[in-house]
């Protein structure tokens, strides 16, 4: 019997899926402005389900802010994840910066140990903490899948104060990983 799963033969049964920061915070739009993708939790949520009926490993990211005006720092209320986050994980991962792979505890040396290879990124934002992620995964050799269907970000405004849709943003992340750091797939790629 094949360990390979839909998502092509190199998605297999101990591919990891990482999702970071579902957090409650991120509710606030009075702190982080109009988003995109309504989906992204309902496509989280199905990939989670998958994840654990076939028994696959499954990592939760959590943002510990260390800003004190964050909805996102610890004992807020928005310091909580979603309620799509359900369950225990094989790895719960908290950090205060951008990379999953810079928290506690160690990503990369659980991923190893675990023997795992390859990893499947989904989350919010998708470019800040899932994008970092994948960047920072695909340097480190892993085969990277970012579910782009699966994140969400916000709109944002440049330094030049040109201001920049999420929707854009996401189209730009996409592009900025797709063959160089990672491969930028759908919920439905993986689902079948």
């Amino acid at each position: 019997m094949s360990n390979a799963v839909q998502g092509g033969p190199d998605i297999d049964a101990r591919t990891a899926l990482v999702i970071v920061d579902v957090q409650r915070g991120f509710d606030d739009a009075g702190y982080w402005g109009p988003r995109d993708n309504p989906l992204c939790e309902e496509h989280v949520a199905a990939l989670l389900g998958r994840w654990r009926e076939d028994g696959r490993p499954v990592v939760f990211v959590r943002h510990d802010s260390l800003d004190p005006r964050s909805p996102l720092r610890p004992g807020q209320p928005g310091h909580a994840f979603k309620d799509v986050i359900a369950g225990e994980p094989d790895l719960l991962v908290a950090k205060s910066v951008n990379s999953s792979f810079h928290g506690t505890p160690d990503l990369h040396a659980w991923l190893q140990q675990e023997g795992i290879s390859s990893i499947v990124i989904c989350g919010i934002t998708t470019n800040h903490c899932c994008e970092t992620t994948a960047r920072v995964g695909g340097n480190l050799g892993f085969d990277v899948r970012f579910v782009i269907d699966a994140t969400h970000t916000f709109d944002r405004v440049g330094p030049d104060g040109t201001e920049y849709t999420a929707a854009e943003l996401s189209r730009v992340t996409a592009a900025n990983l797709h063959g160089e750091f990672a491969t930028v797939v759908k919920t439905a790629d993986l689902l079948g």
